[in-house]
């Protein structure tokens, strides 16, 4: 995938985000972790080992990111939110090599780090979603599809039940004990388009991931019987910058 750094858009002078801490830490984060919660991880082996990877989750707590990063088979560069790179979190985000990427305002530098990634043959996790809410894909933006038609690399839909309680807030976290649940789906492949990838052809792709992401579900909640917690409390949803391919994100 090297080869490709020189292709637009052009990645071979971008710095590719740190990793050494990402798998050194990932051990000691399940073990914390598993000492307040239970969690089940399903289909694990439905991500690629080896090459380029896009991991899309749906997004309805806190801990989604920690728990993405901690249970892939893989290490995860995942694209997060500029407003926690603060204090210590942001300086242990940038450690992880987590990627900042501002949702309100073109953010070139936030999809060249996160194609590097991916011409690396590494991993990156995305919320199409792009804030915390019902997990039910209401809102669902074109991130994901626009950096399979850059790279190639296949989307892997990942379900998650049990980051939130029913009618819990957007930064709760479960009880105490509680079990939380990562199912891995059967990777889409999407073609990879040459420049320029018009704004229409990835939100067409984007329309096909949603539905996939949408079976997915419905196919995670049958075969575990879990559910997802409901939309957030009045008050507590976060504004969404637009530019996506369902109304409310649209």
């Amino acid at each position: 995938m090297t080869s490709a750094h020189g292709e637009h858009p052009r990645t071979d002078a971008v710095r590719r985000p740190r990793r050494w801490l990402l798998s050194a830490a990932r051990p000691v984060a399940s073990w914390l972790i598993r000492r307040r919660y239970r969690v089940d991880v399903i289909g694990a082996d439905l991500v690629p080992a080896t090459g380029p990877v896009i991991l899309a989750a749906n997004h309805i707590g806190l801990i989604d990111g920690p728990l993405v990063a901690v249970y892939s088979p893989r290490p995860v560069h995942a694209l997060t939110k500029i407003e926690m790179f603060k204090g210590v979190l942001g300086r242990c985000l940038r450690a992880t090599g987590q990627i900042p990427l501002d949702r309100f305002h073109t953010d070139p530098a936030a999809v060249k780090s996160a194609v590097r990634v991916l011409r690396d043959g590494g991993v990156v996790g995305v919320f199409p979603e792009g804030t915390r809410g019902s997990g039910e894909l209401e809102r669902f933006h074109r991130g994901a599809a626009y950096l399979a038609h850059v790279t190639g690399a296949p989307v892997v839909p990942v379900i998650i039940f049990g980051t939130r309680e029913p009618g819990g807030a957007s930064s709760s976290l479960p009880r105490r004990r509680g079990t939380m649940t990562v199912v891995f789906g059967t990777p889409y492949t999407v073609e990879q388009a040459a420049w320029p990838r018009t704004r229409a052809h990835v939100g067409n792709t984007s329309r096909l991931l949603r539905d996939r992401m949408l079976a997915d579900l419905e196919a995670a909640r049958r075969s575990t019987g879990l559910s997802l917690p409901g939309p957030l409390p009045a008050g507590q949803h976060e504004l969404d910058p637009g530019g996506g391919i369902t109304e409310k994100s649209a």
